[in-house]
């Protein structure tokens, strides 16, 4: 993408999308928000419309919502597959599907820190269609096999929490993120959207790249 979209700027300056009535009401109804912040609008937009992106936004500035919204927008389309949410910290993953789901939002996590069952429950779930939203750690979706289930469930897009991670020149690179370049090869229909609070010019580059 142009350095401009990196930053999250259309290359020529334009004005936010416009996005559907049906996508507004769904973000005042389960995170009771009136209005988007900056950005946010052309991020959902590209998560909509199946386009990679890089979302570089400040600690609190919604970028999580940017990843979440699209599925429903998905879903409401007819499209049965699946979004993916690659997280590094259970902790995290837990609070956001807890929240996700009080709110009416069909999320799950896959994680070391359940029970066999309750993975095997989440794995029904999800092959039922009762999941729009999969949260998994870069280890699990890397693991032997792990991909090739997915693929029996079909995969739409594939979000990349704290991606800085997946930089060599980040503050806190870690491997098995930068192993994750595969899968562009491996769901080679799904969108990729990388997303991060801290990213210097460099470390923007080499995520793209």
């Amino acid at each position: 993408i142009p350095a401009q979209e990196a930053h999250g700027f259309d290359a020529v300056g334009r004005p936010a999308p416009a996005l559907h009535p049906a996508v507004l009401d769904d973000v005042q109804r389960i995170w009771g928000f009136d209005a988007l912040r900056p950005l946010q609008a052309e991020a959902i937009a590209a998560g909509i419309a199946g386009r990679d992106s890089l979302v570089v936004l400040p600690t609190g500035g919604g970028k999580s919502l940017c990843y979440q919204v699209p599925p429903l927008a998905a879903a409401r389309a007819g499209d049965t597959r699946i979004d993916v949410c690659v997280s590094p910290l259970i902790a995290l993953m837990k609070d956001q599907v807890d929240g996700l789901r009080t709110n009416g939002y069909p999320a799950a996590a896959l994680h070391s820190g359940m029970t066999a069952e309750e993975r095997d429950d989440v794995r029904r779930a999800v092959r039922a269609g009762d999941v729009r939203l999969l949260f998994v750690s870069p280890e699990r979706l890397l693991a032997p096999g792990f991909d090739a289930w997915l693929g029996t469930v079909g995969v739409r897009a594939i979000a990349i929490d704290e991606a800085h991670c997946i930089s060599q020149w980040g503050h806190d690179f870690r491997p098995e993120y930068r192993q994750m370049a595969r899968l562009r090869a491996t769901f080679p229909q799904a969108s990729l959207h990388a997303c991060t609070a801290t990213a210097t010019p460099r470390v923007q580059q080499d995520i793209v790249d």
